[in-house]
């Protein structure tokens, strides 16, 4: 890793833009006053992951609600405090980056919401809401309104001119989510977190916006972690796909192969849910049991051993370590 005179980050040529190890994100529970009666909980949002990314490629972050996927979104982009574990980008560990690094590194990398709505200051017209990051960014003002304009092509918002001087309320959701795309590329970042982008907005411009999504990472040859519990959508849109459950790694492999041939019991659950196209075709139960245990509370050993029906005594005694399964990586002692 070299520096630049300014001391921002300068990474040396490698294959691997972003290495996560023994990643850890834990929450205390319960307020002030349980702390102070020793009754506080700590949930483990993110317990010991790792994972490799590599330039370019495109990685869906998926599971329900709950697994911790987006808060390992949020450690890739340095926006919590690491319990344990470690996050490299470019080679430099976040956990060290000095005030002009993490300047260097907030412009490198970028997080596109997944509420539009709530993501811009609605009394910011669109004009300011896209200056905003180049002036943090020390952008000279005479620069501003062209890449402003260049940013709103990229997303394809047509006529961009026209919705300059427009308000957050004066657009439709599937408007508002690509000036949301244009404000996170607009610095041309080398690595994008889309946190479920398309899920609050209608099934009918969900397409529009996951093509421009796919279109935009492949123009730019962006490095991009997509976060989703929807297995169609990450299919779409990644070519490797990480299965989160209870802050851990359950299966990481190519997208196709996982959707095609999961290996872990959970990953089968997922596939199974996904919704059948034809209203006469039925579907089979869900080979996983009861719902998804207190995260205050997980189950010893596995955490996913008490939905699981291939469960068995080792699985209550000792967590399973990913292991190489063919191409791909399976945490489960089925392997």
């Amino acid at each position: 890793m070299t520096m630049t005179m300014s001391g921002t980050m300068s990474g040396g040529k490698t294959d691997v833009l972003i290495s996560v190890s023994e990643a850890k994100l834990h929450y205390k529970v319960g307020g002030a006053l349980a702390a102070m009666r020793g009754k506080s909980t700590v949930v483990k949002a993110v317990d010991g992951v790792s994972f490799d990314i590599r330039h370019g490629e495109s990685i869906g972050l998926l599971g329900e609600s709950g697994c911790g996927k987006t808060s390992m979104g949020r450690l890739l982009l340095k926006l919590e405090p690491m319990t344990g574990g470690s996050v490299h980008f470019d080679g430099y560990d976040l956990s060290t980056l000095t005030k002009a690094q993490l300047r260097d590194f907030r412009s490198r990398a970028q997080l596109i919401f997944q509420n539009p709505f709530d993501a811009i200051n609605p009394r910011f017209s669109i004009r300011a809401t896209l200056a905003e990051p180049l002036e943090n960014a020390g952008i000279a003002k005479s620069e501003r309104e062209g890449l402003i304009i260049k940013a709103l092509e990229l997303v394809k918002l047509p006529h961009p001119l026209s919705f300059l001087d427009r308000y957050p309320h004066q657009l439709s959701g599937g408007q508002l989510q690509r000036v949301v795309m244009a404000r996170a590329l607009i610095l041309q970042p080398q690595f994008v977190v889309a946190d479920e982008p398309v899920s609050m907005l209608d099934v009918s411009v969900r397409a529009g916006v996951l093509n421009v999504f796919r279109d935009v990472r492949d123009r730019l040859g962006l490095t991009a972690i997509y976060i989703s519990h929807d297995l169609a959508l990450v299919r779409y849109v990644c070519e490797r796909t990480i299965v989160m459950y209870l802050g851990r790694v359950m299966e990481d492999g190519r997208t196709e192969d996982i959707v095609r041939e999961p290996l872990h019991p959970y990953t089968k659950a997922l596939v199974a849910a996904v919704p059948v196209p034809h209203t006469d075709q039925s579907h089979a139960p869900l080979p996983i049991g009861r719902g998804a245990p207190d995260p205050r509370n997980p189950p010893s050993g596995c955490v996913f051993r008490d939905r699981c029906p291939a469960a068995h005594e080792r699985c209550a005694a000792e967590v399973p370590q990913p292991k190489h399964v063919g191409d791909r990586l399976v945490a489960c002692h089925l392997y």
